[in-house]
């Protein structure tokens, strides 16, 4: 395999993965909130319990839309470029890529498309069934792909045939630690990310001393009071995950505790099993993103506990002017720390795809370095475009509020004498 093959294809997946995922988090974390509140405005809640449910799944469903054209890209360049890991393991990995595709573009988009256009057309049961149906399909699908990458960094339940891997245990597939610790950190990480999102959008409404001030006043203590428990939580799993890096990846473990002596012992025992070659992955990879990861929680860490005590004052949601600012500022935090994770997750897999059974390298398609240049500008290009779509129209859509912008279950017809509730807006003092 060409060496330049080999690291701009790693280049090209680290980027259109790692974008995708951004997409990804928010995307988990917001419908849970909007089926949340949905539920509540449901039950008996205010118009302004209604009122939420619009304006923050409006930024979901973009959110959403633009993320579905990352995900097509990612996979289109996943199976052009990595042609080795499909022939050799694709009789593992298949099934689950297959299933999470069947409840990511069939179901969940079908259900998400019920919610949408079911406003005033469906009744207020079905139509709140069919954003949990989404939320509950949306955790499939972030499961079905754990497992998946849960396989290439812990392998289980699999048997060799021929040179290729086949499925032996779908259960031992389905329930591996790998997979489940994972699963667990990225839903609550998601819900962090939602929560991070909403007090920050929040947050610029109130500094800018919008009328909108009870609206978002409720919704920043909605996503301060989310992001705390979210953070333990997530804090949780990663240390769950931590510890177990000693048992399923102890190279990885070593190179981030900057154990000299044991990377040497486990460099020896990897040549010695699998011949000779470079077994140890980048030290500055690894530990960069480990570290980046855990300074990122502790910022994160201090600001949801400050956050909890001053929230719970209703002079300093509306008037603390410096917070609001630290608030907006924050928002970027949760992706930070996402994508810091993963590049520890995945660089320090490194150098193999599949642990301990298929490297890298023999992954890679048997493609010219042309072709991936070529390659790497076209997705790198359009992965670009994409993420300053998405940041432009959640930014216009979060900038302008509820009243000036919400377009979602807006009445195309409205009822004599039944005012819209997102056009009333309260009254604009403190």
């Amino acid at each position: 395999m060409h060496q330049d093959v080999l690291d701009l294809a790693r280049l090209q997946f680290a980027l259109t993965a790692g974008g995708h995922f951004l997409f990804v988090a928010l995307t988990l974390g917001l419908a849970t909130v909007v089926a949340v509140l949905q539920t509540k405005a449901t039950l008996g809640g205010t118009p302004l319990d209604a009122r939420m449910v619009r304006f923050w799944g409006q930024l979901y469903v973009i959110n959403y839309a633009v993320g579905i054209v990352t995900g097509l890209v990612m996979e289109f360049q996943f199976g052009m470029a990595w042609s080795g890991l499909t022939h050799e393991a694709g009789n593992v990995l298949g099934a689950s890529l297959a299933v999470e595709t069947i409840v990511a573009f069939f179901v969940e988009s079908t259900f998400l498309g019920l919610w949408i256009f079911g406003w005033h057309r469906l009744n207020r049961w079905a139509h709140l069934a069919a954003i949990w149906v989404v939320v509950l399909t949306a955790y499939l699908s972030a499961y079905w792909i754990l497992v998946s990458n849960g396989f290439l960094n812990h392998p289980v339940g699999y048997a060799s045939e021929g040179g290729e891997l086949v499925l032996d245990d779908p259960v031992a597939v389905l329930t591996n630690p790998s997979a489940l610790l994972a699963f667990g950190h990225v839903l609550a990480g998601a819900l962090l990310t939602a929560g991070f999102f909403m007090a920050g959008v929040s947050a610029y409404h109130l500094f800018r001393r919008s009328p909108e001030w009870r609206f978002f006043g409720r919704s920043l203590r909605i996503g301060v009071f989310l992001s705390a428990p979210a953070l333990l939580v997530t804090a949780a799993f990663g240390g769950l995950q931590f510890a177990s890096l000693a048992t399923f990846q102890p190279m990885k473990s070593a190179v981030f505790g900057a154990r000299t002596a044991e990377i040497a012992r486990l460099q020896a025992e990897l040549s010695a099993r699998f011949g000779p070659g470079d077994y140890v992955p980048s030290e500055a990879w690894t530990r960069g993103g480990g570290l980046l990861m855990l300074v990122s929680f502790a910022l994160m860490m201090y600001l949801c506990f400050a956050g909890v005590v001053l929230a719970c004052f209703r002079k300093t949601v509306f008037r603390f002017r410096l917070w609001h600012v630290v608030l907006m500022a924050a928002v970027p935090l949760p992706y930070l720390a996402m994508t810091a994770g993963w590049v520890f997750r995945e660089s320090g897999r490194q150098p193999w795809v599949v642990y301990g059974l298929l490297r890298t390298e023999d992954a890679v398609s048997d493609l010219s370095p042309g072709t991936m240049r070529l390659s790497l500008t076209v997705f790198t290009t359009l992965f670009v475009l994409l993420a300053l779509l998405n940041a432009w129209l959640l930014a216009r859509h979060a900038r302008r509020g509820p009243a000036d912008t919400v377009g979602l279950g807006r009445r195309e017809t409205p009822a004599a004498g039944v005012p819209d509730p997102a056009d009333a807006l309260p009254a604009p003092r403190y």
